[in-house]
């Protein structure tokens, strides 16, 4: 039984599915830097010098000295946080439907359009 775990695990396809999974992190990596530090600040300067990753609705404010006893931390929604999120999911669709139909291509004719 290990033997055959062994001959699957070595098959082409799990590694390349390894090598794609390593990748897609490194890509996000790069894409959640591109959102926060390139696209959001040019969309804060637009929008009059907001910046969207501080943007919150607080429902408790924080109480006492952080670090203290009977320290109660701040109680809100984050909401600029997710605006960030949704400009990267807009990015990331707009850039695979780009590239796949270019990957498609050298792929060997593969058609990733529709």
């Amino acid at each position: 039984m290990l033997k055959e775990f062994k001959n699957f695990i070595m098959t082409g396809n799990v590694i390349d599915f390894a090598v794609a999974v390593i990748l897609a992190g490194a890509v996000g990596l790069v894409v959640n830097g591109f959102v926060a530090d390139i696209i959001m600040p040019i969309v804060g300067h637009f929008a009059g010098g907001m910046d969207f990753a501080n943007l919150k609705v607080v429902l408790t404010e924080a109480s006492g000295v952080e670090g203290a006893e009977g320290y109660v931390a701040e109680n809100a929604i984050r909401w600029g946080k997710w605006v960030n999120t949704i400009v990267n999911l807009i990015i990331v669709g707009f850039v695979n439907d780009i590239v796949m139909p270019v990957v498609g291509h050298f792929a060997g004719g593969m058609d990733f359009a529709n």
